[in-house]
């Protein structure tokens, strides 16, 4: 497996991780059986446990984003230095930013999700 997939996973298993910390600081707030449930009441999670489903939804995009960059340049044949430097800038910018997510710092997270944002563009950009 290419440098680039196994970033493609790695990133997988860190979504995934984020949706363990966002159950398991929910359960507080709405219980577990509401969490089993349908949820057809909505209600509202806050402080870290909002800020997690929120970065939580966040991440599902991002992962949209980038892992057609990836597959699609896989297809191709077209991983070169470029784009593993590319996908490891995009998944340390996306690990920092869950971390600055989860402890409420606002700009810093903003500015560490723009590189992430555009190492992904980037891909896309060096797909074509």
């Amino acid at each position: 497996m290419s440098s680039e997939l196994s970033i493609l996973a790695l990133y997988g298993l860190l979504v995934v991780i984020i949706i363990l910390v966002q159950v398991l600081l929910a359960i507080p707030q709405v219980g577990l059986s509401y969490l089993a449930s349908p949820r057809d009441e909505k209600r509202e999670l806050t402080g870290t446990a909002g800020r997690s489903l929120r970065c939580l939804e966040n991440s599902v995009i991002a992962m949209a984003l980038f892992a057609p960059a990836v597959l699609i340049l896989h297809v191709q044949a077209g991983f070169t230095a470029t784009t593993l430097l590319m996908a490891q800038i995009f998944l340390i910018a996306r690990a920092v930013y869950v971390v600055l997510y989860l402890t409420g710092i606002s700009w810093v997270r903003t500015g560490v999700w723009i590189v992430g944002f555009l190492a992904t563009a980037y891909l896309y950009l060096l797909a074509l």
